[in-house]
């Protein structure tokens, strides 16, 4: 079947051998004036998980953020279709452009539907950054745009006929689900907390359980990632520069962490995987305090250990949104582990080798 590249994708259930290019006018359904071309699926050629050698589709929001754009390099470098779902087409076109990631389509707003229909999965990793300074428009807007984007792809979803529906989304969630403690572990079957965060997850984690039953949903509690370019680790490691790369706090927090090659292999695998169903935790399986955290980071900089980093220095960087390193959870990978998840990086001291010397 010959593929043509497409903008904005349509799907089919029926085989086509050859298609002809189309040309859409301005007030053909809203669309641009531009050339498109199909993806066309046949029916014989369904996706089934259990088949390596099958293609998926995968619309992701979220696909611009720190776990997302890897993510989509990931699914691209496997010649799986990417649908980047974006509220800012040309945000997306910079971070994936057409030279480097041939066939990706971006898709805005009004164009989600059209993308998720014909998807085989559905990856939401949408939301405003926590490890940011906090103000009370940001602490709104952290809640309100996981709310937002997840319960409009669920509706999106759940208005699809059965046979034009994803058969699998993948919605991620955060540790902050368990609220905070020194002594206690935590693991999927522990209870949610009672704080800011935790209520933030547990609306998020409902806006997602509304999706039709015969979509399989996977609930990704997500660690602190850590990697060069982004998340909380991008604004920890000027602070060791500045200082000897000793605790920040008390050392005692807890710090429930994983590589961003770790997550983002465990969503690969909740995609694929018809295993992966429920609530898992996306953190390493060897949490360490934030004392060794920062100890083995110091190391791995080249940076004493000796004198700590004082409170004040991360709340200047993050104001109130210093609570996600300065007050932590000890929280465990069960499931991941039941079923068999490799960790790539189990240990913090090989992760943060391999972030430094990349």
């Amino acid at each position: 079947m010959e593929v043509f590249r497409a903008t904005n994708p349509l799907s089919w259930t029926t085989s086509i051998s050859k298609l002809p290019s189309f040309h859409f006018s301005p007030n053909s359904q809203g669309f641009e004036n531009r050339r498109f071309s199909l993806w066309c699926l046949s029916k014989e050629n369904e996706f089934d998980p259990s088949s390596k050698g099958n293609q998926m589709v995968v619309s992701i929001t979220g696909a611009t953020g720190f776990v997302g754009q890897r993510l989509v390099q990931r699914l691209h470098a496997d010649k799986h279709q990417v649908r980047v779902l974006t509220r800012s087409r040309s945000k997306a076109q910079l971070i994936f452009p057409v030279n480097k990631f041939p066939g990706i389509v971006v898709a805005e707003e009004p164009e989600w539907k059209d993308s998720i229909r014909g998807s085989t999965a559905v990856v939401n990793l949408a939301g405003t950054p926590i490890s940011t300074r906090w103000s009370s428009e940001i602490k709104n807007d952290i809640m309100k745009s996981r709310i937002k984007v997840t319960s409009k792809v669920v509706d999106l979803i759940n208005d699809l006929q059965p046979d034009t529906r994803p058969s699998v989304l993948v919605s991620a969630t955060a540790v902050g689900y368990y609220g905070t403690s020194e002594t206690r572990v935590f693991d999927e079957r522990s209870p949610s907390g009672n704080d800011y965060l935790a209520q933030v997850c547990k609306e998020w984690e409902a806006s997602a359980l509304k999706v039709n039953k015969d979509v399989r949903l996977v609930r990704v509690r997500i660690g602190v990632v850590l990697g060069k370019d982004g998340g909380a680790l991008a604004k920890m490691i000027p602070l060791f520069m500045m200082f000897a790369g000793g605790p920040i706090g008390t050392g005692k927090q807890w710090f429930s962490w994983i590589h961003l090659d770790d997550i983002v292999n465990l969503i690969y695998e909740a995609l694929l995987n018809p295993a992966y169903e429920g609530v898992i935790n996306g953190t390493a399986p060897n949490p360490v305090t934030l004392g060794e955290m920062c100890q083995n980071l110091g190391n791995a900089m080249g940076r004493p250990s000796w004198l700590p980093v004082p409170d004040f220095a991360l709340k200047a960087v993050l104001g109130e949104g210093a609570i996600v390193v300065l007050e932590g959870q000890k929280v465990l990978p069960t499931r991941a582990k039941e079923l068999g998840f490799s960790f790539k990086f189990p240990y913090i001291k090989d992760a943060l080798k391999a972030i430094l010397s990349s």
